[in-house]
């Protein structure tokens, strides 16, 4: 009988080295300081852009179109991003804009929205999350005005397509 008592105090007991909750702060208590965070590690290699700068033509290995802006980058692991582009310009004037630079015809990958792909470069995937590519997107159609600009009074309001470029590089 002593020996299942003994047990049963043992396993309510608080584990040794950490201290019992207290859930509410006593008065006269000095404060509880947070334990020390380490600092965040970087996903991509040093020589990448912030995620917030704009890449260039050059970085990305494909041509940005004409007016496009620069909206937003994604990590998309495996040391890449993918870039997210904004354009007033229709999905059919990209497209052809596209297929003309690229010298290649790219897949209409879905009808509702239209989203047409264009394959730039080789995919690894021991070394990639994403096949290097041009990815357009209409995002205008009866039930939406536009995919909405994020910048606060930014001209258009809304962009009618989006480009997303996952760089030749990986990087």
């Amino acid at each position: 009988m002593l020996a299942v008592f003994v047990v049963s105090l043992a396993l309510a007991a608080p584990p040794q080295g950490q201290p019992v909750p207290q859930p509410f702060p006593r008065p006269g208590s000095p404060p509880v300081q947070a334990p020390p965070t380490r600092p965040a590690q970087p996903s991509s290699p040093a020589t990448a852009p912030a995620a917030d700068a704009a890449p260039t033509e050059a970085m990305l290995g494909v041509p940005i179109y004409p007016g496009a802006q620069f909206i937003t980058s994604y990590d998309a692991g495996r040391d890449q991003r993918y870039y997210l582009f904004g354009s007033a310009g229709s999905f059919v004037d990209l497209v052809a804009y596209y297929r003309t630079l690229l010298k290649q015809k790219g897949d209409l990958v879905y009808d509702v929205p239209a989203t047409h792909e264009f394959d730039v470069g080789r995919f690894d995937d021991k070394t990639m999350a994403f096949p290097p590519g041009v990815t357009i997107k209409d995002f205008q159609s009866d039930v939406s005005e536009g995919f909405p600009n994020p910048k606060p009074g930014g001209r258009p309001a809304r962009f009618p397509t989006i480009i997303q470029i996952v760089p030749v590089t990986g990087k």
